[in-house]
């Protein structure tokens, strides 16, 4: 796990094993680590989210963000693997790539202004079984069908958040209540429906859903009813020009900022069925300069929905803002951690070796808060000169491993009877006559 964080190059297997210095030995006790189920992923994350709720208000609910992503891979023969649609593709046109379907939990942990560090708790993978032959027998055909509705990414989703709320449920029976932030691939009948006891989810929608009011005063006789008159659809609700925007802040992009909401509540929609009354929220588009002196450009509007009608305007608008920090988390998992590089091909490899190193990428974070505060980062290794100080607002993965690397290796690069014939501060014009700095090339090799 300290391998994977501060390891320069691709993060395979053998990679690690050089950066651990174990090149020289034999290599077979590290691949079973992994191919024997050695290593257990949910123990190191159920320790993970213990330390996260230490970090937590007494008594405040567990913010989680929930979403998926793709590792993408090369190998044919890597189990779990197939063609799927990339994310990263332009709009009108449909690309596919070789990958690894994951699903990932991330939980907040609020600063002192509305900040917020999304800490992973959970990472599973969510591949989908391999399609058997056209000429295969009926059995096996069945079979597949049963495994793609487990497989399917809703269901996956609602085991984990079940997981999640059987570790949180108290000696009581009481499960302590859970914020679940999704995006629209979530907000669906089979995802709302099944949700856990104490779980509220807060999501966007489609700006053309049909949604309905409560029903009115039930008859005395009669089946009785569950949805009332149809409501306005989010987009025929933000353009009503006799509603009035309300202004709610929240902590956005490094400050605090106002945004123009509008809100309709309590409602009901057949996709969440009876048993949640919702909350409409539309977010007015927001105004940006894409430079000086030019035209003010607008963001798409948002369209969100809660399952607590009664959550206030404030708190449920800062969750969700709150949500974009698990895209980061998978930006730094995949680019920095190296996560879905190792090529394995033994089943429980391909699910355990990305899983532990979004725990060491987890446990990284949590040592910081704990070691420099909220606010705090790291100030041994001077910012390069194109750095501004005063608009770092927190101390970045790239700040924290680079911090790690001088930790461990410091003692070694530099020892202290050798100091005295270096020459950090060596400035040339011209670049054949620069010296080159190992401790430099080590400690800011990724910046």
């Amino acid at each position: 796990m300290l391998a994977h964080l501060v390891c320069p190059s691709r993060h395979t297997i053998t990679s690690l094993l050089t950066t651990y210095g174990r090149q020289f030995e034999d290599w077979t006790a590290q691949y079973q680590l992994y191919s024997m189920q050695r290593v257990q992923p949910d123990v190191l994350f159920r320790q993970i989210l213990s330390e996260v709720e230490t970090l937590q208000t007494s008594g405040s609910a567990l913010v989680v963000a929930l979403d998926d992503t793709l590792l993408r891979k090369t190998g044919r023969c890597i189990p779990g693997t197939a063609y799927r649609r990339d994310p990263l593709g332009p709009p009108f046109h449909v690309n596919l790539v070789w990958a690894q379907r994951v699903l990932q939990l991330a939980a907040a942990v609020p600063g002192p202004q509305g900040e917020v560090r999304m800490i992973p708790v959970d990472f599973k993978d969510a591949s989908t079984p391999h399609k058997p032959r056209k000429n295969a027998a009926p059995e096996q055909w069945d079979a597949y069908r049963e495994a793609m509705k487990q497989a399917n990414l809703n269901h996956r989703a609602v085991k984990q958040l079940t997981a999640l709320q059987a570790l949180r449920t108290g000696a009581d029976g009481y499960a302590r209540p859970v914020h679940v932030l999704v995006d629209g691939s979530f907000t669906n009948r089979k995802f709302l429906m099944n949700l856990p006891p104490n779980t509220t989810v807060i999501g966007r929608i489609r700006k053309d859903a049909h949604l309905h009011f409560l029903p009115d005063q039930q008859k005395p006789c009669g089946r009785k009813r569950v949805y009332g008159e149809q409501a306005p659809t989010p987009e025929e609700w933000r353009q009503d020009t006799e509603v009035p925007w309300q202004e709610v802040t929240a902590y956005a992009a490094g400050a605090l900022r106002t945004f123009k909401v509008k809100t309709l509540a309590p409602l009901r929609w057949r996709a969440a069925g009876k048993d949640h009354d919702i909350r409409l929220v539309v977010i007015a588009p927001i105004p940006y300069l894409k430079a000086i002196g030019r035209r003010r450009l607008y963001r798409q509007p948002a369209y969100l929905i809660c399952t607590d009608p009664n959550m206030p305007l404030a708190t449920l608008l800062q969750e969700y803002i709150w949500r974009w920090d698990i895209e980061v988390n998978h930006r730094d998992e995949k680019t920095l951690l190296g996560v879905g590089q190792a090529q394995v091909r033994n089943p429980h490899s391909v699910e355990s070796v990305p899983a532990v190193a979004v725990a060491a990428y987890a446990m990284l974070h949590l040592a910081a808060i704990k070691a420099f505060g909220w606010n705090g980062k790291p100030d041994v290794l001077p910012l390069p000169k194109w750095r501004d100080p005063d608009q770092k607002k927190r101390a970045s993965t790239l700040d924290l491993i680079n911090e790690l690397r001088r930790e461990l290796w410091t003692s070694a690069i530099r020892p202290s009877h050798l100091i005295h014939f270096m020459h950090p501060n060596h400035h040339a014009s011209k670049s054949k006559n620069s010296i080159p700095s190992l401790p430099d090339a080590l400690f800011y090799s990724t910046n």
